[in-house]
This record gives C-alpha cells, structure tokens and sequence, in this order.
C-alpha cells in the first residue's frame, strides 16, 4: 500500500509540474503521521506524511483525495510562498490540477486512532478532554475554561 501512495504522490508532482511548468522536487514521503490526521505536508522541508492506520482501512480516499490534497499544499508554497492553508490560492490548485473540490477535513472513521479521553466537569455537564490537555492540566501549564458557561474545568 505505502508503494502505491508513493507512486501517486510521484505521479501528482509531474502532473503539478508539466501543468504549470515548474520543478517541484520530489518530496520525502514517510507513514508516521499520527492520530486523527490522514496525512501533512511540511512546507520547509517538503516532506509529505501519512497516517498508516487509516491508509489501511482508507486506500482509496487517499489515492483519490489525500495525497493530491497534500500535494495541492506542496505546489501551493512552492508557486505562491507562504499563503493560507486552505485559502483561494490552494483551492484553486485542486480543481485545477486534480478537479477536486478543496475539503479541509476528511469524513474517515477515526475509531481505531482516537485517543484516551479524560472526564473534566463544569456547569454544563461533563466535557472530554485529550491526554495531552489532561496532562497540561496536570504539570499546571494550562487552564481550560468552558465556552457555554466560562468555568474553569475541574476533574470529575
């Protein structure tokens, strides 16, 4: 499967590169992306990451979407410098170069890599915090605070 990924990403930069007539280099692709994110790009060191968990249970999402979505990020830096992420310059790239519709986040079931929550209590009721928020709570580097009733967040 990472094979194919990679041949596509290939693929997708001389695409990018006969339509526009540019050099974009061939980006360092690697399958460490963790938690809810399919895949990223990281500008400055053109390098492109992807989510192995849900590559396996996603192929075809991100033959089809993810991989020219990311590309579309590499392009976009490489021809306009430092724009918004998913801003005009970006969509117009996608429909474009892949006629795609520029989706900010996708519609994968995340079940398999979400991660351990953490009860926390306001007047509201009780609110789901992350391990890394949890922990933040926990060194007291962090408050969180309730955007219904503006409590600080307690332990349950």
């Amino acid at each position: 499967m990472q094979s194919n990924i990679t041949a596509r990403v290939i693929a997708c930069i001389e695409h990018a590169n006969r339509q526009l007539n540019i050099r974009l280099p061939e980006p360092k692709i690697s399958f460490n992306q963790r938690g809810k994110i399919a895949g990223c790009a990281r500008l400055q060191t053109n390098e492109l990451r992807f989510n192995p968990v849900l590559l396996t249970d996603n192929f075809t999402a991100f033959m089809e979407e993810v991989v020219p979505h990311e590309v579309c990020h590499l392009v976009a830096y490489n021809v306009y410098g430092r724009v918004k992420p998913h801003g005009k310059q970006w969509q117009g790239l996608m429909e474009h170069l892949f006629g795609l519709t520029g989706h900010t986040y996708h519609k994968m079931d995340v079940t398999k890599v979400t991660g351990k929550t953490f009860a926390y209590l306001c007047l509201c009721g009780q609110v789901e915090l992350s391990i890394r928020r949890h922990n933040k709570i926990l060194r007291q580097q962090q408050r969180y605070i309730c955007r219904q009733c503006n409590e600080v967040l307690r332990p349950s």
